[in-house]
């Protein structure tokens, strides 16, 4: 038998044919009602949303169903990020993963926490053999949860093919009701070359929106003439919520001929964070909304543009007429149309509001850039901007440095790193960033020799911190030499406002105990069906430490009688 699936799944992982994809081959994960908090290539901080986000009526505990047959190939369990998370892989190629799970079903929670204990570590990554967790279509694998960085109960649902990308779930079927057209919050118009204006402006221009009977937009009639670009904040709603939720498809015609169009049909993770040149970042910092720029840039190379439609440039000439007819539309084709009407006409450029960000500082696209000084240094790697940044570097008092503004975004790390020559405690300093010096973020604190240095992706105001407090331990269910034998868990909260819990293990009787760790309610969370503890007296002893090295000791005995 395991030599059969062995080979039944190495023939046949790399077989699926990607322009016909199954629409009848998966089924649903949760047998109730799909109502979507979150849809797939949703707009989110630094990377587009990878599956769909299915509520769970508000609880955890929903039972989670294979869509197909298969096997357990993945697991991983992490504090952040999908929490407990599946992969299932399909005798068609393609992967389902489901995230955010609160516990996985008998057999899979026995295998895992047997290797977890073996490991003693709450956090793992596993990939299980294909004879090892087989798996047949609506085997229940798993409960709902809001594990990891989850903000509310829910499952977090993907479909990948078999080069790990990402793949819109309702390709493949999965019926979400939807009857609603997108909305539209707001519509831009941005000069993209230098003798661009937009009624006599050389900057993003918001339009004026009428509605019409028929339920289409109409932006009042601009001036303009040189290079532009349009940009629309957009978003759409099933039937059953109210969630603000992202749209399927984004066009663009400018009298008629298609100059524009995005997709989200499928991404690669290693192009996600690439969504900062996709927005237009600047106002996402100020206003936090969320604006599409619905033309394609230099260091753009997203995979969600047709790009036989064009790249999205329209070129408007003095005493020519141009209508942009901008088409945004959900999975199941309602679409909202909005027309732009734009009339070619050179006008006198007044002066803009802008801020001269001069500097002898200039980051490249194409170069790295390094600078120092007594105190600090820090690199910024090649290809970690977009555009030429004319950086604004700024030393400021107690030796802390402002980089830039975080209104530019860097696609990779770049490293900071600060002298502890006169700091009093160098064993307890990090890198933080403010804009209160008075609550610091933790950034880093990997110290080497007399130096301290961190990596971030974003800029702002740098400098090194002091953490000397401990982490604090409070038992939460039990008292210390007390009996707890109705508990079926142990409790406890674990906290540092300062730099965060790094590392924390607990022994039962010098054994060691599997602790849960959720860090958005400080709770660790010992079962007490893992079988650790004994009948009558029991030792636990917990260690916790912070991201500076700080550390506490908790020691405390209950008592149970079974």
């Amino acid at each position: 038998m395991k030599y059969f699936l062995l080979l039944f799944f190495n023939t046949l992982i790399f077989t699926c044919i990607w322009s016909q994809i199954p629409k009848d081959y998966f089924s649903t994960p949760m047998k109730i009602p799909l109502v979507l908090s979150g849809t797939f290539g949703e707009l989110r901080s630094n990377h587009f949303h990878s599956g769909m986000d299915i509520k769970t009526q508000g609880k955890k505990g929903i039972n989670i169903h294979t869509v197909a047959q298969g096997y357990v190939s993945r697991i991983k369990i992490s504090e952040g990020g999908y929490g407990k998370a599946i992969y299932i892989q399909h005798p068609n190629g393609y992967t389902s993963v489901y995230a955010h799970l609160n516990k996985f079903a008998p057999k899979i929670e026995a295998y895992v926490k047997k290797k977890q204990y073996a490991k003693e570590s709450y956090t793992i990554e596993l990939y299980p053999k294909a004879s090892e967790l087989p798996v047949s279509k609506d085997e229940i694998i798993a409960y709902s949860g809001n594990s990891g960085g989850s903000g509310g109960p829910h499952l977090h649902f993907e479909i990948r093919d078999a080069k790990s990308r990402p793949m819109n779930p309702m390709l493949f079927g999965i019926e979400i009701a939807d009857t609603k057209k997108p909305l539209v919050n707001t519509v831009w118009l941005y000069p993209l070359s230098q003798d661009a204006h937009i009624n006599g402006q050389h900057k993003p221009y918001r339009l004026k929106i009428s509605s019409h009977k028929d339920g289409t937009l109409t932006t009042l009639p601009v001036k303009a003439c040189g290079e532009i670009g349009v940009g629309v904040s957009t978003y759409d709603q099933q039937n059953a919520a109210h969630n603000k939720n992202g749209v399927y498809k984004i066009q663009t015609k400018v009298n008629g001929t298609p100059n524009f169009e995005l997709e989200m049909k499928r991404f690669s993770f290693s192009e996600t964070r690439y969504i900062n040149q996709l927005l237009d970042y600047n106002y996402w910092t100020e206003n936090k909304s969320r604006i599409t720029k619905l033309f394609i840039e230099e260091n753009n190379p997203l995979s969600i543009y047709n790009n036989e439609h064009g790249n999205g440039f329209i070129s408007v000439q003095n005493a020519l007429s141009y209508t942009v007819d901008l088409s945004i539309s959900d999975f199941k084709g309602n679409i909202k149309s909005i027309f732009i009407p734009i009339t070619g006409e050179v006008l006198p450029a007044t002066p803009t509001n802008l801020t001269d960000h001069s500097s002898p500082y200039l980051a490249l696209p194409e170069q790295s850039f390094s600078y120092k000084n007594d105190y600090v240094s820090f690199t910024i790697p090649k290809k970690a901007v977009y555009d030429p940044v004319a950086l604004q570097i700024i030393d400021l008092p107690k030796n802390k440095i402002q980089i830039h503004k975080d209104n530019v975004p860097l696609h990779k790390y770049m490293n900071v790193s600060f002298s502890l020559q006169n700091q009093l405690y160098p064993h307890q300093c990090y890198v933080g960033t403010y804009t209160d010096e008075r609550k610091p973020s933790f950034v880093g604190a990997k110290r080497i020799k007399n130096r301290i240095t961190a990596r971030t992706r974003t800029f702002g105001k740098f400098g090194v911190f002091t953490d000397s407090i401990s982490p604090k331990i409070k038992p939460i269910n039990f008292t210390n030499k007390k009996w707890i034998s109705n508990n079926k868990t142990l409790k406890i909260k674990i906290e540092d406002k300062q730099t965060g819990i790094k590392n924390y293990k607990a022994t039962i009787n010098g054994n060691f105990a599997l602790m849960e760790y959720d860090y958005k309610t400080d709770l660790l969370v010992y079962d007490f069906n893992d079988g650790v503890s004994t009948i009558g007296e029991n030792n636990i002893k917990l260690y916790v430490e912070d991201n500076v090295g700080n550390n506490t000791i908790f020691e405390a005995v209950f008592y149970r009688k079974q």
